[in-house]
């Protein structure tokens, strides 16, 4: 009886990721960090006003102007945002909680009120580059003197405050209005695309603000890049101006910034397959490739502007972009470039992935 040889060994399936089409990060939540009367210090997905009064409870203090925010959220159009109780001020604990859950718009009423906590917010918000940080200016203030927070393409600054009014009390209450802006984000990004300015918008559940504003201090503070609401006629109260903190003249518009986060980090994640990849001119046209797929679609919705699409970007992935060194060592690196505000008129930045192969 014969036996045919048995053969043993291991057996190697090379398995690879495929590149997918990138899909767009959402924009339209919002993450607040404040007091509440209670509730958890961890992010919290919150979707109606009446479900935080649950969770976190109502009104309780003069200056807890966290709840006011929230409703003025919703009350605007939001759908969903992330609230994160702050009773004990610690909010660099707060951020470092929040580092791991996605929040493209961040608040904290009357931050500039407590020493450094600005510049922690932007700084939390320049350093994962996936979030932009809403200010109030400080109670009060003539609009010749609004203080700013630093430079920042990451920030803007809204003034002056709102009258709202508190159902609980039946009387007006003067709050901090960046609640009611992270929802006028909230509802643009919804209803146009977070390249479209949140600006000329209805401020919902606003009364009457402070100070009255005169059209010569609202042209000086657009100089300064600090953002008003005004008081029409003929229309009512309006988010009026959509500049960013930033001193660069490509990143001073809110829509234009947000849209160059949402681009970046869109592309990030959607060519996290690359990792898987090996580091080669084949990789590379794959990630170009892919790239310039979600771009055009980015240019077909009319985010970036340009009347073909050389006009409206550009994607580089060879040579160019990295030394032998970065290759051996698995560094991926894209230069990407595009038009947000003029056709042909690129706003650079760059994407690096790591091959593991």
């Amino acid at each position: 009886m014969s036996h045919l040889p048995i053969k043993t060994g291991i057996f190697v399936q090379d398995i690879r990721m495929k590149p997918q089409s990138i899909e767009g990060v959402g924009t339209s939540t919002a993450a607040f960090l404040g007091e509440t009367q209670t509730g958890p210090s961890t992010p919290t997905l919150v979707t109606s006003f009446a479900e935080y009064q649950r969770i976190f409870g109502g009104y309780f203090g003069v200056d807890k102007y966290l709840p006011y925010a929230v409703e003025g959220f919703f009350g605007n159009g939001g759908k969903r945002c992330l609230v994160s109780s702050v009773n004990d001020l610690d909010y660099t604990r707060a951020l470092t909680k929040l580092e791991v859950v996605d929040a493209p718009v961040i608040y904290v009423p009357n931050a500039q009120a407590l020493a450094g906590l600005a510049d922690l917010l932007i700084s939390h918000c320049e350093r994962l580059r996936n979030r932009f940080v809403i200010f109030d200016s400080l109670k009060g203030q003539d609009s010749s003197s609004v203080t700013k927070p630093r430079d920042s393409s990451f920030a803007a600054l809204y003034y002056p405050w709102i009258y709202v009014k508190d159902d609980v009390k039946g009387k007006l209450c003067l709050v901090p209005m960046g609640g009611h802006v992270a929802g006028i984000y909230a509802r643009t990004d919804i209803e146009a695309g977070v390249h479209k300015a949140p600006a000329n918008q209805v401020v919902h559940g606003a009364l009457g603000t402070d100070i009255t504003m005169k059209s010569h201090q609202q042209d000086s503070l657009n100089l300064q890049g600090i953002n008003s609401i005004r008081n029409f006629p003929d229309k009512g109260l309006l988010l009026w101006g959509a500049r960013t903190l930033s001193i660069d003249p490509t990143k001073k518009y809110v829509n234009v910034c947000r849209l160059l986060i949402y681009l970046e980090q869109s592309i990030k994640k959607g060519t996290a397959w690359a990792t898987f990849e090996p580091n080669n001119e084949e990789t590379w046209a794959k990630m170009k490739s892919t790239i310039e797929n979600f771009l055009t679609q980015a240019w077909t919705d009319r985010m970036l502007l340009g009347a073909k699409k050389q006009e409206a970007f550009f994607v580089n992935c060879d040579r160019t972009t990295m030394t032998q060194n970065d290759i051996d060592n698995g560094r991926i690196n894209v230069l990407i470039g595009v038009a947000p505000v003029k056709a042909a008129e690129f706003i650079i930045f760059r994407i690096n992935q790591t091959s593991q192969s």
